[in-house]
């Protein structure tokens, strides 16, 4: 993620689609559904080997599956939980490395959706499910799955869940409801309320660009049909928000709340509750034509980072968004924002690609209203807008400054500047599906019907129009000296224009085929097209060269490399295939998987290195092109990349404007920040005055406490030596009594322990003796014992003989009965066959008539459901109303709590705050300790400050000197700036009077255009005297018969004499006035420099200047 870096794992040969995937705890595993060949495939792959190794392939299943919708792996990654779609509805626990379905069982019955099975994240053999009403707990024992929970209450449409710990879930449903259950049993509840974001929220959040280029779809999230549950709920509550995705961390959960809005839940001091912590936000869009809008995307999928630093996102847009946890917690009160994990992406189908020559950049355009250019080299996306219509097509301009797009309403030529797309041509050609700039950029041609147009870059007119197609055009192309251009549609027909001509060079119609694009070679004598027949054409010289079969599939682009060695060909099916040419007729190919849609446009760029896809999956990839030893092909660049880029005139001088607004700034600044520090100087010399005069006095103070306490100690220590010599004496006494007490215990205690002594000798000859005696009597005992069981064991083995011959006379009674037993059980069994099977064959007629009765019973339940359903909807509705009534009343419980919680904050503030406190007291003695050694620096100081106040005073009176001076300039700055505003008022006046002219000018500009015109006319009848003659008398009354016509040009003349005398005049004297303005502010700001210069070279220089040393000059 740092490093902008993707890896691609490509699907199987013949895939159709990925539905869902699941990755393992480990990290080490990657399983992904997919539909082949319309049969569903398990592909499990070994994430840690490079490149990515399928490890196992599940495709033959012993029961009914359409496709796998949801996905997961156990704990320890050895099991793994598929759910199938409905109407089987599934649930499958595999041991997948050996391929081995350990337990079946279907988890709903009436064709509900299930959105998502899961582990437990400590137990393999519990597992969750959940769906539209459905809400599992079942555990794996002896080879079966049970159900372990009962569900209660009334089914809600479960879209998504977590486990939080070993036994709890939090659930979260179609109608913003979260569920807590712990072991099955609900122990939580609460309700996400819709909030409407403030004006702050409504600004535009500027987009930082990412660092790659290859745009992917969203990953499939466990829930399977997102359009699916948007339909499901748009006929019961769209105004509440729906928790599609809850993802878990350690301090809690976040989960999807509406569009735009995630939720972060964390775990509250009585650990069985969750409360709010954080919002987070999808920012506004501003490139988009809705900026309001943009962040209106519902969040259908998260995940969590293993460090839990981030947290990733996609949406119902396609889009991919990432946020740090870290700035979730800087930002507290307000929501934090989502950031574009890589850059904004298509969110529908692309329709036109194209790249140019002086620049490493890529354009396309797509169903989402949107125009885009990437950067190949650096991996980037360079510039985006979005429009108010669709665009259907888009070329690039060979110098890449300009771009000819296709829109709905207008054909549209466009400059790229450095941070906008700006319109500056449009052309009345509507739903344009086709364009193309010339390779040499001088020319460009659009598709505007079934007619192609051809429009030069210089003049931007429309010079020919190739006329000849019947049906839509698919796809236009130049040869390499643009003299000819290649078209091809809908009409079977591949066309060769000659531009010089307008005219058709060579056709080939083949109705049956409908054509999808064609390409010319490098030496522009061979056409290939592509069509719906399933076949590659080689067309020259109006005929069919070679026909190349597809072998099923539809090719939809095609593409010749500019050395003419490779070819390259897009499929229905989202392939891609490289070709050597000239081409083979056996299947000699390389196919790679890449689309999950057919691919709309291919592209090789000018040097052949990268090859570039686009489909209606919305993607584009670039694609690095190797030959067959793995080399990369090469082309020496004789001039690199242009760095040039397109900026308006405005913008600079709005630049320029805004760079010279902040360096006077930075200076006012500058000259602010000196003013501000001295006088701060001033401030603090003061401070540490007072200061000092206060610690002299404390030291005083101290010093006679200190005297006073001296006194006290001397006489503590008299008293205290006086003491110690009594307790001596005491001490002395005390042990001499001790030491002779404990002598005479001692002789007491040596008697006791030899009387003691005595005792054990005789007690130990005693116990002698007696085992003496206990020893003969246990020999006589056990030699009786032997004897005696002798005996026993001699009539045992004679009993046990007996037996054994009685055994085998019963094992051969028994062999012959069992013989006679089996004849008999053969018979019955027969007779018992041929019973039975008249017994089935009543019971299947039997059967027969109860299915009829059952489909008249189905009919009359159906009708007795609709009423139920009846009901059931009106129970909603009042439903809905306790659910508002109820999340009114939690809401005002939670603020009771968050009052609550917020009281033992403030105590434990002020318990911190008394801490503080006593730490600050503590301080304050250390500080007095100081004192001693800030006493002598004090006095240092005063000796030099008593010379330094002499300056002072010296330099305040230059300052005053100064002050006068700067006055005085002041006034002379006004009487300047009356001057300048008398001219300013001449001027306007000179302006307003031209004006007045210029119109004058221009009414009899229409006058002589209305007299030329009707003059025109006249000439019409030049043939016919009488009515010559009548027109030309209506002129004459007309225009000629005004008295005052002769006058007002007489006027007119000395008008415009006077009128430039006076312009003359004016302007001379503003510029006179202008180079007195010039000279004064030279002085001004010599004399202004002169002035400040003053103190740095008086001899002595003050401490601190004046507050009026510092102002603004005028």
């Amino acid at each position: 993620m740092d490093q902008k870096w993707q890896k691609f794992i490509p699907g199987s040969d013949k895939s159709q689609g990925m539905l869902a995937l699941s990755i393992s705890p480990n990290r080490r595993y990657l399983a992904i559904s997919e539909t082949v060949q319309e049969k569903p495939v398990i592909t499990i792959y070994e994430l840690s080997s490079i490149p990515c190794r399928k490890r196992k392939i599940l495709s033959n299943f012993d029961f009914p599956v359409q496709r796998f919708t949801s996905m997961a792996f156990s704990p320890d990654s050895k099991y793994l939980l598929t759910q199938t779609s409905p109407p089987e509805s599934n649930l499958v626990y595999w041991l997948w490395e050996k391929q081995k379905v350990m337990a079946i069982i279907r988890t709903d019955s009436q064709n509900n959706t299930v959105y998502q099975v899961s582990f437990s994240p400590q137990d393999n053999t519990q597992v969750c499910v959940t769906g539209n009403g459905i809400f599992k707990l079942l555990r794996f024992a002896e080879g079966t799955l049970k159900q372990t929970n009962f569900q209660r209450g009334e089914p809600q449409n479960y879209l998504s869940h977590t486990w939080v710990s070993e036994d709890k879930i939090v659930v979260g449903t179609d109608t913003g409801r979260l569920f807590l259950f712990e072991s099955g049993d609900q122990r939580w509840e609460t309700s996400i309320m819709v909030k409407e974001p403030t004006s702050d929220l409504k600004n535009l959040e500027v987009i930082q660009e990412s660092e790659s280029l290859i745009e992917f779809p969203t990953i499939s999230s466990p829930l399977p049909s997102y359009e699916q549950i948007m339909t499901a709920s748009s006929h019961s509550q769209l105004t509440m928000p729906q928790v599609f995705a809850i993802a878990a961390y350690s301090k809690g959960f976040a989960c999807s709340a509406g569009p735009g809005r995630v939720l972060l839940f964390e775990r509250t001091e009585e650990k069985d509750f969750y409360h709010e912590s954080r919002e987070i936000r999808i920012p506004v869009d501003p490139q988009s034509n809705d900026p309001s809008q943009s962040d209106k995307q519902d969040i259908l999928c998260m995940c969590f980072s293993p460090s839990e630093e981030t947290l990733i996102a996609s949406t119902s847009k396609n889009q991919l968004y990432s946020i740090t946890m870290s700035l979730t917690e800087i930002s507290k009160g307000e929501p934090a924002h989502f950031e574009y994990l890589m850059y904004p992406l298509h969110s529908a189908s692309i329709t036109g690609l194209s790249t140019c020559i002086r620049k490493p950049l890529i354009a396309t355009c797509s169903l989402d209203r949107s125009i885009r250019i990437w950067n190949y080299e650096s991996n980037t996306l360079e510039l985006y807008k979005e429009y108010q219509e669709e665009a259907y097509t888009i070329s690039l301009h060979p110098s890449g400054h300009f771009i000819v797009a296709g829109f709905a309403d207008k054909l549209r030529l466009m400059n790229l500047l450095i941070d906008d797309i700006r319109s500056f041509k449009e052309y009345s050609v509507r739903g344009c599906r086709e364009c193309a700039f010339s390779n040499g950029g001088h020319l460009f041609a659009a598709v505007n019907g079934n007619v192609i147009q051809i429009f030069t870059t210089t003049s931007l007119e429309n010079i020919s129009n190739l006329k000849g197609h019947t049906g839509k055009i698919h796809s236009i192309v130049w040869n390499v000296d643009d003299s000819k251009l290649i078209s091809c549609g809908t009409d079977g027909a591949v066309y060769e224009w000659n531009l010089s001509t307008g005219k058709r060079e060579t056709e080939c119609v083949l109705k049956s085929c409908s054509y999808n694009c064609v390409s010319i070679s490098p030496d522009s004598k061979i056409i290939f097209a592509v069509g719906s027949d399933q076949t590659l054409k080689e067309i020259a010289d109006s005929s069919v060269l070679r026909e190349m079969s597809a072998f099923d599939v539809v090719y939809t682009a095609i593409v010749i490399s500019h050395s003419g060695r490779m070819m390259f060909v897009g499929t229905s099916v989202g392939t891609i295939r490289a070709m050597k040419y000239p081409l083979s007729l056996q299947k000699e190919f390389n196919e790679y998987q890449a689309h999950a849609g057919p691919v709309t446009k291919i592209l090789l760029t000018f040097d052949d290195q990268f090859l570039l896809t686009a489909a209606k999956d919305g993607c584009l990839f670039t694609w690095k092109v190797f030959d067959k030893d793995g080399r990369g092909i090469k082309r020496e660049r004789e001039v690199g990349f242009a760095e040039e880029v397109l900026v308006t005139k405005t913008d600079m001088e709005e630049k320029a404007q805004v760079m010279l607004e902040l360096k006077t700034r930075v200076e006012e600044l500058k000259m602010e920040n000196e003013y501000q520090l001295r006088l701060k100087d001033m401030n603090y010399s003061e401070k540490i005055k007072e200061l000092t005069d206060k610690f002299i006095q404390e030291m005083e103070s101290l010093k006679t406490k200190n005297q006073v306490l001296k006194t006290e100690k001397e006489k503590q220590d008299i008293f205290h030596h006086e003491r110690i010599d009594d307790l001596l004496d005491k001490q002395s006494r005390e042990l001499q009594d001790l030491e002779y007490c404990n002598n005479q215990k001692l002789l007491l205690e040596y008697e006791k322990y030899q009387e003691l002594q005595l005792k054990s000798q005789r007690m130990q000859e005693e116990y002698e003796k007696q085992l003496r005696d206990n020893d003969e009597t246990k020999s006589q005992a056990l030699e009786e014992l032997t004897e005696f069981y002798e005996a026993k064991l001699q009539e045992k083995t004679t009993l046990l003989e007996e037996a054994q011959e009685d055994v085998r006379q019963q094992l051969r009674e028994f062999e012959e009965t069992k013989k006679q037993i089996e004849e008999d059980e053969d018979r019955e069994i027969q007779d018992i066959k041929t019973k039975y099977e008249k017994k089935l064959r009543d019971e299947k007629e039997s059967n027969l008539r109860l299915k009829g009765e059952t489909g008249i019973m189905r009919k009359k339940f159906s009708s007795l459901q609709k009423e139920i359903e009846e009901r059931a909807n009106d129970i909603e509705i009042l439903k809905g109303e306790q659910v508002k009534l109820q999340g009114v009343i939690k809401s005002l419980e939670k603020d009771i709590l968050g009052l609550k919680r917020e009281i033992q904050e403030r105590d434990e503030t002020i318990q911190d705050k008394e801490k503080r406190i006593y730490d600050l007291k503590k301080k304050n003695q250390e500080l007095e300790k100081f004192k001693f050694v800030l006493d002598y620096k004090i006095k240092e100081l005063k000796k030099q400050i008593e010379p330094r106040e002499n300056e002072i005073k010296v330099m305040k009176e230059q300052i005053q000197e100064m002050e006068a001076e700067l006055e005085r300039f002041h006034k002379q700055n006004t009487q300047l700036e009356l001057n300048i505003t008398e001219l300013w008022q001449k001027l306007r006046a000179t302006d307003q009077e031209m004006r007045r002219e210029k119109q004058k000018e221009r009414d009899l500009e229409a006058l002589v255009k209305r007299f030329k015109t009707d003059l025109h006319n006249c000439v019409a009848y030049i043939q016919e005297p009488r009515q010559l003659k009548e027109k030309v008398r209506g002129l004459f009354e007309k225009y000629v018969q005004r008295a005052d016509m002769l006058e007002i040009a007489e006027m007119n003349t000395d008008l415009q004499q006077e009128y430039a005398r006076q312009r003359e005049h004016l302007e001379r004297n503003l510029a006179t006035l202008k180079k007195k303005v010039v000279k004064d502010s030279e002085l001004h700001r010599t004399d202004y420099v002169r002035i400040m210069q003053v103190p740095a070279r008086s001899p002595s220089a003050p401490s601190e200047p004046e507050p009026s040393q510092m102002r603004e000059p005028v």
